[in-house]
């Protein structure tokens, strides 16, 4: 299957977005750092990113913003699992570290980008979300999560690598 002319101009233009940061050394050391289950935190904040870019383009928001902010949601960058790592609960701690750290690496946020990382765990959290497009990533940011806790992200992930090496075979 040949993705849709539709899905290569999106994938293009989000990477227009975000390539800068993908990029920076300290969002591929996310690739190190665990998350959800079979889930790395750099795996789990592109797909956060992509479907709240997706979804703000969609409904006409500012998707620059949800990618950029959606991809730095969780740039806390030390493994959860490790307590000393953290003060307080992780639901709690690591939206505040992943500000601090996308502002070190960005050198400044928008308000609304601001309030992306922060409001993300709501409502687990006190923040709450202020501008469209910080529900927007606060909702795939659930749909990801929800998807990696099922292992339905590995599932398709690894469906979709089988039927490229499908198509390079028989293109061979």
């Amino acid at each position: 299957m040949i993705p849709m002319q539709n899905d290569i101009t999106n994938y293009r233009s989000y990477l227009r977005c975000v390539q800068d940061l993908l990029d920076s050394p300290e969002v591929q050391s996310m690739k190190d750092i665990p998350h959800h289950p079979g889930t790395s935190c750099y795996e789990h904040s592109v797909f956060v990113s992509y479907v709240a870019f997706r979804l703000a383009r969609r409904w006409g928001l500012d998707y620059t913003a949800a990618a950029r902010a959606g991809l730095l949601h969780d740039l806390y960058l030390y493994d959860a699992r490790n307590k000393p790592s953290y003060y307080g609960a992780q639901c709690f701690a690591h939206p505040v570290a992943a500000l601090k750290n996308a502002w070190a690496l960005c050198g400044s946020l928008t308000p609304m980008e601001e309030n992306i990382i922060v409001s993300h765990m709501w409502p687990l959290s006190r923040r709450m979300p202020r501008y469209k497009e910080a529900v927007v990533v606060n909702l795939a940011d659930k749909m990801c999560a929800t998807a990696e806790v099922c292992k339905l992200y590995r599932y398709l992930k690894n469906r979709e690598r089988r039927r490229r090496r499908r198509v390079a075979a028989h293109a061979a």
